[in-house]
Order: C-alpha cells, then sequence, then structure tokens
C-alpha cells in the first residue's frame, strides 16, 4: 500500500509539475510576445481609423469591385508584400472596402456572383501582420524569421489572385 501511494504521489507531482511549468510557459510567452504585438495592432488599429486612411484607401479601391479583373488587382494590391502587412492588423481596411462592396452589391450595382470572390480580394493580406510574431512564438531562429516571412508574403501575392479566381468559379450557379 505504501509503494502505490508513493507512486501516486510521484505521478500527481511530475502531473502536477509538468501543468505549472506549461502554465508558466503560456503566461511568459504572453507577457513578452502576444501582449506587445497586441499593443502594436491596437495603435495601428487606432491610426487607421482615426486619421481616415482606411476609408480613403476604401473608397480609391471601390471601383475594383464591380468586375473580376478589378477584384484580381484589388488583390494583387493588398497582397504587394511591402503593403500587406501594414493593411491586415485588425482588417480595417478589408473591413471597409468589404462593407463598400456589400452595399453596391445590395443597392445592384454589382452582381451578388461577386460576393465570394470579394471575400478572396479583400482578405489577400490576411495574416500577413502575424508572420514575425507567429514565427517567434513558434521559437524560429532569426534566419528562419527573415526567409520564411518574406516567402510567405510573396506566397500571398501570388495566391491572392488565384484564390479570387477560384472563388469567382465557385460562386457560378450560387444566386
Amino acid at each position: 500500500m505504501t509503494k502505490f501511494i508513493e507512486k501516486f504521489g510521484r505521478g500527481a507531482g511530475k502531473i502536477i509539475g509538468l501543468l505549472l511549468s506549461a502554465g508558466h510557459d503560456a503566461v511568459d510567452m504572453v507577457i513578452t510576445t502576444v501582449l506587445p504585438f497586441m499593443c502594436f495592432i491596437a495603435a495601428l488599429v487606432g491610426i487607421i481609423t482615426s486619421t481616415g486612411i482606411g476609408d480613403i484607401i476604401a473608397k480609391l479601391v471601390q471601383p475594383l469591385g464591380g468586375s473580376v479583373i478589378g477584384m484580381i488587382i484589388l488583390s494583387l494590391v493588398c497582397t504587394i508584400p511591402i503593403i500587406s502587412p501594414l493593411l491586415a492588423p485588425g482588417a480595417v481596411i478589408a473591413q471597409v472596402v468589404g462593407v463598400f462592396i456589400g452595399i453596391e452589391i445590395g443597392a445592384g450595382n454589382i452582381a451578388p456572383a461577386l460576393a465570394v470572390p470579394a471575400i478572396f480580394a479583400i482578405n489577400g493580406q490576411v495574416g500577413c501582420d502575424f508572420i514575425p510574431v507567429g514565427l517567434a512564438l513558434a521559437d524560429a531562429e532569426p534566419e528562419t524569421v527573415e526567409i520564411a516571412t518574406p516567402a510567405v508574403l510573396l506566397n500571398r501575392f501570388v495566391t491572392g489572385p488565384i484564390a479570387v479566381l477560384v472563388g469567382w468559379v465557385f460562386s457560378f450557379g450560387l444566386f
């Protein structure tokens, strides 16, 4: 009976130690990586919202929402590797452009069949702002971050227009 209690106590101690270590690592990661990133994103979203840059950009790209070619161009603009990390935080610009395109679809100025490609067109930059942070959370080596960040940004630039075309093909017969 004593050996059973001893083994049970050791096993419980290992599990509690493992959970405590995981909790410590999680809190440490949140404090050192996630919170600073959230502060940066909040500041960037605040600047975009308060200055009206999001509305200006949305009004400039709104005419592109009326055709598949325009949406491919919109996707290319949104996924330019230098611009996409700045457009992605909080999806502010994508939300504003999405509202404008939705209003135009509701008003009958844009065909409802273009709703699916529009989603892919305005969201091509999604995740581009999080790549370095995600790699840091995964404890990636600095060389990996240096190579992976541009690789993913270029990947989004190439696959963004393809996603618009795929969305357009799959939207046939929806409306």
